[in-house]
């Protein structure tokens, strides 16, 4: 006799090719309504390319100027329509291409992992 089914709930997570459409559509409406968004991308599992079960989405902003403190930056940054927890890490131009500098570890790892949707245009 076989056994009987489970009663519980099945829960799916997305798959990392819906993840990465979903984060370039979000990108491109970003950058239409914040014309100071230059660049936007992919970090940690989702860009190294070994994301699963659990994993959230990382995504890096650059900003043409930002004057705000990095824990006020968030705010205009609405990430609902993305399918997953997202963490995001906001940079000025200026912070972002000085970044090697000041946490030469921190910009290593973010060359290595990057995945642009929106790629910062050569200064």
């Amino acid at each position: 006799m076989p056994p009987p089914s489970s009663n519980g709930s099945v829960l799916r997570w997305p798959r990392s090719a819906h993840v990465l459409a979903q984060a370039a559509r979000w990108a491109r409406c970003q950058a239409a309504a914040h014309p100071e968004l230059v660049a936007v991308g992919i970090f940690g599992s989702y860009g190294r390319g070994d994301a699963g079960v659990g994993s959230d989405l990382d995504l890096l902003l650059v900003l043409q100027q930002c004057e705000l403190p990095i824990w006020e930056r968030l705010r205009a940054w609405d990430t609902a329509d993305l399918p997953l927890a997202t963490d995001l890490l906001i940079y000025s131009r200026q912070e972002w291409e000085s970044l090697p500098a000041w946490n030469p570890k921190l910009a290593a790892t973010l060359d290595q992992d990057m995945r642009w949707l929106i790629a910062p245009a050569v200064a």
